[in-house]
């Protein structure tokens, strides 16, 4: 069958021009009404940034990271430590107090990072803070003569709607690229973060990460993230951050140097159509509560193991990460009104958040050489103890030679009791020797660290 293709762009220019006043998709040209993203891109591009950073890395064994494949990041996998260099994007955010946010992948391991304008000014910038959750992070230079971009409302977005990447893929500055929302809510690349990508098919590449997400009012939609690639390359499946949890995020790292995530107190499933019919619940929306956890926000509101949570202060709760999203990107203290289906019956609940336990693993070589391999998380509710948690523990590493083993509770330091991450870190600085307590399963025993 011969293609047709040829006809489609004239076609869809005639439909495009041809539309009542008002109405016409596209930005057009000032001289003749020609549909064009020309003047969109040069009121933007001032506010992407290209960002470049120097530091040294130690990668041992390989991770399941969704930027393993970003060939900027891949050479750093199953390698020795060693001094690199990178490239990423970032966005101008607030002009007049310096503001830029880009991906923690982009600074994660930086030592030094420079920023270089639309104008070609080179700034030296510094971290404020980073999310590695959430996978954001806010820099801050000094200057004048900065443009910023507005933030869109992501919760508008939806599929099919025209949006622009600005970036800097493969070193290439302020590439521009189009395309449509391809999907939304999209989660599960990352799993131990929180996410809510929203999927475009606008080109985004290695170097795009950290990019301006734009809409044709020339808001900012989302930050470019991640993609599914199996070369390195784009083949059209690229996840931006949306711009509603970059806002949540920014704000708590510009006002506290970091994220300090509201906590339920609850374990949830998502629900399935044969669970909800066996509930007699007419579908499948909302976070099945298995477990509430005693004196949490959950328990003192009166939500109960079985409860399903269908609503957040009025908006809908799909599933359980959309629930574990909503309240992660919510402080510390905040009242939020929970709507809650129990026995074919719905009610509301009020629930003050408590404070969450850090979310992202301690590298134990940040505590002692003798750590090194073994990563460390405060417990949790489900752990039945205060103290440190071994989350893992690399193989033939010097933590493994030394007896760690996943899932071990460090309880004591030197004989002093632990009961969250913060304390082991007080109670190890300085410590050449190490004594550590600790329960596993039934037992307890003691392991020196040298």
């Amino acid at each position: 069958m011969r293609s047709n293709r040829k006809f489609l762009v004239p076609a869809i220019l005639s439909i495009l021009v041809s539309l009542p006043a008002g109405a016409t998709i596209f930005p057009t040209s000032d001289e003749d009404g020609t549909p064009t993203l020309a003047p969109l891109i040069e009121k933007a591009s001032p506010a992407v940034v290209n960002i470049a950073t120097t530091g040294t890395v130690e990668i041992r064994g390989r991770r399941n990271n969704p930027f393993q494949n970003d060939p900027f990041f891949r050479r750093f996998f199953n390698a020795p430590p060693h001094h690199f260099q990178s490239a990423g994007s970032g966005v101008i955010v607030d002009a007049e107090n310096g503001y830029i946010i880009t991906n923690n992948h982009v600074v994660e391991h930086a030592d030094s990072i420079t920023v270089t304008m639309f104008d070609d000014r080179v700034l030296q910038a510094t971290v404020v803070g980073k999310d590695p959750a959430s996978d954001l992070a806010v820099l801050k230079v000094d200057s004048d003569g900065l443009q910023d971009i507005p933030l869109a409302n992501s919760d508008a977005v939806r599929v099919g709607d025209f949006v622009v990447a600005i970036g800097n893929p493969f070193g290439l500055q302020h590439t521009v690229t189009s395309g449509i929302i391809s999907a939304l809510g999209r989660h599960g690349i990352n799993p131990d973060g929180y996410e809510d990508f929203i999927q475009t098919d606008a080109s985004i590449n290695p170097g795009n990460s950290g990019g301006a997400l734009i809409n044709l009012k020339g808001e900012l939609v989302g930050i470019n993230s991640a993609i599914i690639s199996g070369g390195g390359g784009n083949i059209g499946i690229g996840f931006a951050i949306p711009s509603n949890m970059v806002h949540a995020v920014m704000k708590q790292i510009i006002e506290f140097g970091e994220v300090r995530r509201g906590l339920l107190g609850v374990q949830i499933y998502s629900l399935t159509p044969a669970l909800a019919k066996e509930m007699e619940k007419e579908n499948a929306l909302g976070a099945l509560v298995s477990e509430v956890s005693e004196d949490s926000a959950a328990a003192r509101a009166g939500i109960q193991p079985g409860d399903v949570i269908i609503e957040i202060d009025g908006k809908i709760v799909k599933d359980s990460a959309e629930l574990r999203n909503t309240i992660g990107l919510k402080p510390v203290g905040e009242n939020v009104r929970i709507g809650v289906w129990r026995d074919g019956e719905t009610r509301t609940v009020l629930a003050r958040l408590g404070e969450q336990v850090q979310s992202t693993p301690l590298a134990g070589a940040e505590i002692h050489a003798g750590l090194d391999g073994a990563s460390l998380l405060g417990t949790r509710p489900a752990d039945g103890l205060d103290g440190v948690r071994v989350v893992s523990v690399e193989p033939n590493s010097p933590a493994a030679k030394r007896g760690l083993r996943p899932d071990d509770i460090i309880t004591k330091v030197n004989r002093r009791d632990v009961a969250n991450l913060q304390q082991f870190r007080e109670r190890t600085a300085g410590a050449e020797v190490l004594l550590l307590t600790i329960r596993r399963g039934n037992s307890r025993l003691r392991i020196p660290i040298q």
